[in-house]
């Protein structure tokens, strides 16, 4: 350019290169946030913050929240949280994001006579809501309408829905979605422990000198978790047991990659070892326990021999495992979905739970039996939803139960159902067999993760009336409604949950829900109106107001929380772990159970439970040569990306397309290049995945993860027999490249 070029021309190119104003300008502007927050975006500048937990996982993050005008508009994780210390994963970090998608629902939904979803009003809603399922009990009985809830919403709200359908509306069969994820734990604690009581605090994490880690991926799972690992000053062992080198697995002491599904037989021979070479703790054994001397006769016939055989390891590491257990001062096993979502779940977790009682790891700091949740209030649903037990942990077969909870809520027990529900499996067998005929479906998504996926939503599409109640308008459940009802989410409501540690938090309305959209507790409100049952739920005003009658059907239960008098002392405390009864013996911010080496059963006892492991239920064929494992994908992804996939930041942390982990020998005897379409097929159903050879997967294994929407056409239907959980981590299917 010449030097004698036009100066007002110059101004202009270096004000496209360099631009002082607008938007782009503005938005990046950095200024202090006060609060002790920093510098923040001028646009997100607070005038308050607020805590409340995140709503995603059981982790129970403590998200600070920055409000302009009592509205969030920003948050950042914690950093005096006792469960997070100040970190947060992608997903707390977008949980805000997520509520801003224009896929929410916002209005009514019914779906006309030409078939297709069109808006109404709320009374329109209601009054069909009620017309059709009052007609469907009035044709076919009160049995023919269920329910299934979830573990995602406040512990209030699931304590009314529990509460409507089975005491109001007269709906003896109701389950949640948390029979997908902890079920097989509930039972297993409640067999041997005489409650569903998971004994840990998170300090243990920090605590241990030996973590032993089963079907367990906790740095992808539970990254905060994973963190407190990380905090571990001891330099602890790290033992990970998956037949697959998860991103967990790549930081183990020692990696165990056995069979799938051999994990049962495993531990009765670690279990063999510690007995023959009196690695055992005979005194707590003789006074805590019982079935001990059964136990040590039974796991004599699984010799380190068979063992080997049977899992596939060499004899040196299962013999390594032992030791590290023996060498341990401090052992504490976990386990999460890789254990429970198993044909013999229940049997595999009390064999961890055995292991526990006969080495004296439990009820000291860093040791325990400790089954991981899933879901962020998956642990308020299993007390307090009124689906496998009676409020606060009750049993409605027991008449006493039945009079107590009855006084507490000034109803007549007479109302309240003797038997106990249908699970989930049977629900949905229950529509296919005509016995149900409407339902109810509350926060969660089966038509994408319920397994056998094709069956299912043949099934549902059979119901006379599907009623779904959600927050986004798009999810495929509600796609397939006859009745959509929309409702607020995380942040836009209040409640308590109940996290993995039995930390109860809290959630607080701060923000507005968008369009007509309601707090399923206000739903659940309305329908109690229109069906003529809303006296019943009088004292139920508010749920601050649920909350104290919780506390009263806890009282005197081991999840007693009398002790805490309200909201706000969760709040200022930074959450409150079960049992803090009113009694005030429960002092301490982070609690295990167990110290006293007192039980739940009547002796007082921790029972041993054993059973001879089963074999898979779909073996490898000739047609269907490879055993397909499922699991979590990446950190950014959550079950079935309802919300996930309404933010652009997590959409960019995962492959958009499902993909399918190969082994590099099986990719070169099927001629299947890295990032090719293949097609992977079961007995059930086909998919197309993209190739990604690793060898992180084991030769004739596969692994897909459980959040893409076609995943769950090819998983197995069966179930745990004691649980009911579904077997979703096996089964037997065939892979090749597409077109071929």
């Amino acid at each position: 350019m010449s030097s004698t070029a036009d100066p007002t021309r110059m101004d202009q190119l270096q004000s496209l290169l360099h631009q002082r104003t607008g938007p782009l300008t503005r938005e990046l502007l950095l200024k202090p946030g006060e609060f002790g927050l920093g510098k923040v975006p001028a646009r997100q500048l607070p005038d308050a913050t607020t805590n409340m937990v995140c709503g995603y996982c059981s982790t129970g993050c403590g998200l600070n929240v920055h409000l302009q005008n009592g509205t969030a508009v920003a948050l950042t994780p914690t950093t005096d949280y006792p469960v997070n210390l100040g970190m947060a994963c992608p997903k707390g970090w977008e949980a805000l994001t997520v509520l801003d998608s224009p896929d929410r629902a916002t209005v009514p939904m019914l779906r006309n006579a030409s078939g297709k979803l069109a808006p109404v009003t709320w009374d329109t809603a209601m009054q069909t809501f009620v017309e059709r399922f009052q007609g469907i009990q009035k044709q076919h009985g009160p049995e023919s309408v269920a329910f299934l809830s979830t573990g995602q919403i406040p512990t209030e709200e699931m304590a009314l829905l529990g509460a409507l359908a089975k005491f109001g509306m007269g709906i003896v069969h109701g389950d949640g979605n948390t029979r997908q994820c902890m079920a097989t734990a509930v039972v297993a604690y409640k067999q041997a422990f005489g409650f569903d009581a998971p004994p840990y605090t998170y300090a243990d994490f920090e605590e241990s000198d030996v973590i032993v880690l089963i079907g367990s991926n906790i740095c992808i799972g539970h990254p905060i978790m994973w963190e407190r690992v990380m905090r571990n000053p001891h330099d602890p062992e790290i033992i990970v047991v998956d037949p697959r080198m998860t991103e967990t697995a790549m930081n183990a002491s020692l990696h165990l990659a056995l069979a799938p599904k051999s994990d049962q037989t495993l531990l009765y021979g670690i279990a063999r070892i510690l007995i023959e070479n009196n690695w055992v703790d005979h005194d707590f054994i003789d006074q805590h326990t019982s079935e001990y001397h059964e136990f040590q006769e039974y796991v004599a016939q699984f010799s380190l021999e068979r063992v080997a055989r049977e899992t596939g390891l060499l004899e040196q590491q299962i013999q390594r495992f032992a030791e590290l257990i023996h060498e341990g001062k401090r052992v504490s096993f976990w386990w999460t979905m890789g254990v429970n979502q198993s044909h013999q779940g229940v049997r595999t977790a009390q064999a961890i739970i055995n292991l526990a009682l006969m080495t004296g790891n439990i009820g000291r700091p860093g040791t325990g039996a400790n089954s991981i949740t899933g879901q962020a209030n998956a642990m308020g649903s299993r007390l307090f939803s009124n689906t496998t037990n009676l409020l606060g942990g009750h049993d409605f077969a027991n008449a006493q139960h039945r009079e107590k909870i009855a006084g507490i809520l000034g109803i007549d027990s007479e109302v309240i159902p003797t038997q106990n529900s249908w699970a989930y499996d049977e629900i949905i067998e229950g529509i296919l067999r005509e016995k149900i005929k409407g339902l109810w479906v509350i926060c969660t998504n089966p038509a994408h993760s319920w397994i056998n996926q094709t069956q299912c939503r043949d099934i549902l599409d059979r119901l006379d009336f599907l009623v779904v109640q959600d927050m986004y308008g798009n999810t495929e459940t509600v796609q397939m409604a006859d009745l959509v009802l929309p409702a607020a989410g995380w942040g836009e409501k209040e409640g308590t949950q109940v996290n993995s540690e039995r930390r109860i938090g809290l959630v607080k309305k701060l923000r507005p829900a968008p369009g007509q959209a309601l707090a399923d507790f206000s739903i659940f409100k309305l329908v109690a109106e229109y069906w003529g049952c809303g006296d019943m739920f009088a004292r139920w005003e508010s749920p601050e107001a649920v909350f104290q009658l919780l506390k009263e059907c806890a009282r005197g239960m081991p999840c007693d929380f009398s002790g805490i008098d309200d909201y706000e002392m969760i709040d200022k405390a930074g959450g409150i772990q079960w049992p803090y009864s009113a009694d005030g013996t429960e002092t301490s911010g982070e609690r295990r159970l167990f110290a006293d080496g007192e039980f739940f059963h009547a002796d007082g006892k921790a029972k041993f439970l054993f059973e001879d492991p089963r074999p898979l239920t779909e073996k490898p064929s000739h047609r269907y040569p490879f055993i397909l494992l499922t699991g979590r994908g990446t950190v950014a992804q959550w079950h079935t990306q309802t919300r996930t996939r309404q933010s652009a930041v997590l959409r960019k942390l995962y492959p958009e397309n499902p993909f399918v982990e190969i082994n590099p020998a099986d990719a070169r005897a099927l001629n299947i290049r890295p990032g090719e379409w293949t097609i992977v097929e079961s007995q059930r159903g086909r998919m197309r995945a993209k190739a990604m050879v690793t060898h992180a997967i084991r030769a004739g294994q596969l692994f897909i993860p459980m959040h893409y929407e076609t995943t769950n056409r090819l998983t197995d239907p069966v179930f745990d027999p004691y649980s009911r959980q579904p077997s979703y981590k096996s089964c037997a299917v065939n892979i090749s490249r597409e077109g071929f």
